[in-house]
């Protein structure tokens, strides 16, 4: 049951990823709001990338980022992004579907370089936080991003200002 809520929640929510994504314009890819800031094709690419994660955070106890090969893709143009999104959400699906709901409770922890990361916690809170909320939050900032490049924004839960209504 608890497979099939995180697979229902995943579709859903990737199908809105996909919205906000091809809702971007090349012309934009370079624009950042600060200097701290990343521009707005790294942060589309972070949002791809993060679908990347699913077989460390699924099948594995440990995700050790110093090892990890963090693929941040050509960001030239929002196509591309897409294309880097579209691959790793199918397989993402995949390490879903293939899961072991037995293991959902296991103890998971992220490290670097044998300095831990994120704390031993149990896979589905991993999954719901480092996962799908932390997704959610960049999704965020990239509706920032669209809006203060003059850009529309696509409904993700129902209209925007954008949508005449």
């Amino acid at each position: 049951m608890i497979k099939q809520a995180l697979l229902g929640e995943f579709l859903y929510e990737a199908e809105n990823t996909r919205k906000i994504l091809n809702a971007i314009p090349d012309s934009v890819l370079d624009w950042k709001p600060s200097d701290k800031s990343w521009t707005t094709g790294q942060l589309a690419s972070h949002i791809a990338e993060i679908y990347n994660w699913y077989e460390y955070t699924f099948n594995q106890d440990t995700f050790d980022m110093g090892i990890y090969q963090y693929d941040k893709g050509d960001i030239s143009t929002i196509q591309n992004i897409v294309a880097k999104f579209e691959n790793n959400v199918s397989r993402a699906q995949q390490v879903i579907e293939g899961s072991d709901e037995s293991t959902y409770f296991n103890e998971w922890k992220m490290e670097m370089n044998g300095k831990i990361l994120f704390a031993p916690t149990p896979r589905v809170q991993v999954i719901r936080g480092f996962l799908f909320n932390h997704l959610y939050h960049h999704r965020g900032e990239l509706v920032v991003y669209l809006r203060s490049t003059g850009n529309k924004v696509p409904g993700l839960y129902g209209p925007t200002a954008d949508d005449r209504l």
